[in-house]
């Protein structure tokens, strides 16, 4: 996205302090024992309360509101009710 007009860069200032403040509070949430899909529904309540979408799932039809990536996935981790965090694991994008 090219920002041209000063509405745009604080209209992106503010949706990224919303999505900060998300990632914050869903890594603080993230419990041994739950499941991605669970922690990304979290996610989507946060984001909903602040009025925001998910870019991927609106503009892209992705499968869940946040990219939970777990251990070996790279990026682009697709929330499941059968992924369930453990002790150990390293998270993307919490």
């Amino acid at each position: 996205m090219s920002i041209s007009k000063e509405f745009e860069l604080l209209g992106m200032k503010k949706v990224s302090e919303v999505v900060g403040i998300t990632l914050k509070r869903m890594r603080e949430f993230a419990w041994v024992g739950m499941s991605t899909k669970e922690l990304d529904e979290y996610g989507s309540e946060i984001l909903k309360s602040y009025g925001a979408k998910s870019a991927p799932n609106v503009a892209y039809g992705f499968p869940g509101y946040t990219c939970i990536s777990v251990n070996e996935e790279a990026a682009h981790g697709i929330p499941s009710r059968q992924k369930i965090l453990k002790e150990g694991d390293l998270v993307n994008k919490l």
